[in-house]
């Protein structure tokens, strides 16, 4: 598919978790899976200190950051909360469009 690559199964996600590809140009992808089933692709970098975000704990639409608990917005990547001290403008953990096929392969969009 022109644009997309098939990355992994669904069942290679574990729900509530995340699985982590390697990207040759974006380095590496976590890939998150929350209670609904839904899949969401950041930057395994948290935007504060980059603390590995496919660590941390998954629950509702959002990640928590496993080094400091903060909380990232799976949909957009961006802090949903403040859970510790941070520079102005931490900004957001890159996102990235990811999709499952009814077959249940998982692609994400090249970026």
């Amino acid at each position: 598919m022109n644009g997309w690559r098939r990355v992994c199964a669904l069942a290679d996600i574990p729900p509530l978790g995340a699985r982590v590809v390697k990207h040759a140009a974006q380095g590496d992808i976590a890939l998150f899976r929350n209670a609904d089933g839904e899949v969401f692709a950041l930057r395994d970098a948290c935007p504060h200190k980059g603390g590995p975000l496919s660590q941390g704990i998954v629950f509702g639409r959002r990640v928590a950051c496993p080094l400091h608990g903060m909380t990232i917005g799976l949909e957009d990547g961006c802090v949903v909360e403040d859970g510790c001290v941070m520079a102005p403008g931490a900004g957001c953990a890159q996102a990235f469009a990811v999709r499952v096929e009814a077959d249940g392969s998982v692609w994400l969009a090249d970026a």
